[in-house]
Formats: structure tokens, C-alpha cells, sequence
């Protein structure tokens, strides 16, 4: 039966869903509860039993606790997105998380290194839980077409949304360059170079 609203009948294809928790299985729940503290993550109040953890800027949270999951320890693997790989990656670093190399994807397999170019989802970078649970650092800067519904956008961190100011400040400069004039309407440039990247939708030159 399809989903009701107060105006009458909705489509399927209207129905707001959030993923909100990942269950991840672990072995020791003191163990991985003090690793992911160690990582940043907020520590989310929950009933007794749980332990629930979520990324700094993150919408999506983890649980794991006692008979949450069937699956073997270890066994879970996720992506985690970043704005800037390689910050991320000496963060974790400087936190003591023991942390592979990055590398890029190409036809070939991984590549050792950033992407030449920079190219969103292309760089990456993985760690491991003390369970061997892995998570898989993926730079995105600029979202693929439709990832993001609706042109909108936001920022989950302070730190998310400087990158994203220093990204347009830099493209802006191209623009001016281009152009070979001074663009006063530079606020709203940024705006609509920062909404674009985010939703996937065509640059401003």
C-alpha cells in the first residue's frame, strides 16, 4: 500500500528517509567504544547496552553493543567522506590511528598517491577499528549530478565549509582572470560556485 500524508496518497519516490545508525560488530565493546572516542567522534547518548558514536559532521551515527549484530568482528566496511584527504589522513595519524597510504583509483588499480588532478571520489586512504572493521576515507569536493536532491546543500563543519570558501575564492580568481575586470558580485558567485559543486550541478565560469 502506498504511503499516506495529510494531503492524500503519496508516491514512494516522495518519501523522505534518512539513514540515520550503522551497526558495526565488534568483539570488545570497551575496546572499539575508547577507539572511536580516540578518532573525535561524539559520544550520543543511548540506552543501556548501546554504544552510539557519530562522526564530527556527519548525519549518520554507529552503534555496537551485545547481540545488535550476527555478523563476525571485523567483518564491516564503510566509507567515510572527506573534503581534504590528506588533512584527514594526518589527523588520524597525529591521533595515533594507524592509517594505509593514500592512493588513487585508475583502470589499472590503485595508484600509489592524491589523484593528479584532484578529482572527486578518486582519492583515497583506509583504516582499521582494533576489530579489523574497515573504513575507507573518500575525498569528495564536487558531488556527481543528482547525489544531492534539490540543490540543497550544507555544511557539516566549520572545517567543511572553509575548504569550500577557499575551493570558490580560488575559481573566482580564475573567473577574474578570464573576465579581466573586478567582480563585485562576488558573494553571490561564491554562493552559486559553492551550491553547484555540492549538488552536482554545472560550475559558473
Amino acid at each position: 500500500m502506498s504511503p499516506k500524508s495529510a494531503q492524500g496518497e503519496a508516491s514512494i519516490e516522495d518519501v523522505d528517509v534518512g539513514l540515520e545508525v550503522m551497526v558495526i560488530p565488534v568483539s570488545d565493546v570497551d575496546r572499539a567504544k575508547a577507539f572511536y572516542v580516540s578518532l573525535g567522534w561524539r559520544l550520543d547518548q543511548t540506552p543501556p547496552g548501546i554504544v552510539q558514536l557519530t562522526p564530527h559532521g556527519s548525519g549518520c551515527s554507529v552503534q555496537f553493543g551485545p547481540g545488535l549484530t550476527p555478523a563476525a568482528p571485523g567483518s564491516a566496511m564503510a566509507y567515510l567522506v572527506v573534503s581534504d584527504l590528506e588533512a584527514a589522513r594526518n589527523a588520524l595519524v597525529a591521533a595515533g590511528v594507524e592509517v594505509g597510504g593514500l592512493f588513487h583509483v585508475s583502470p589499472d588499480g590503485p595508484v600509489d598517491g592524491l589523484d593528479p588532478e584532484r578529482r572527486s571520489y578518486v582519492s583515497r586512504a583506509t583504516f582499521r577499528d582494533p576489530d579489523g572493521n574497515t573504513w575507507l576515507m573518500q575525498e569528495i569536493t564536487t558531488r556527481l549530478p543528482g547525489r544531492i536532491e534539490g540543490g540543497l546543500t550544507s555544511f557539516g563543519s566549520a572545517s567543511d565549509l572553509a575548504s569550500a570558501l577557499r575551493r570558490a575564492a580560488a575559481a573566482h580568481g580564475r573567473h577574474e582572470e578570464r573576465t579581466g575586470e573586478r567582480d563585485e558580485n562576488w558573494p553571490d558567485w561564491y554562493a552559486t560556485y559553492m551550491v553547484s559543486e555540492q549538488s552536482g550541478a554545472k560550475l559558473p565560469e
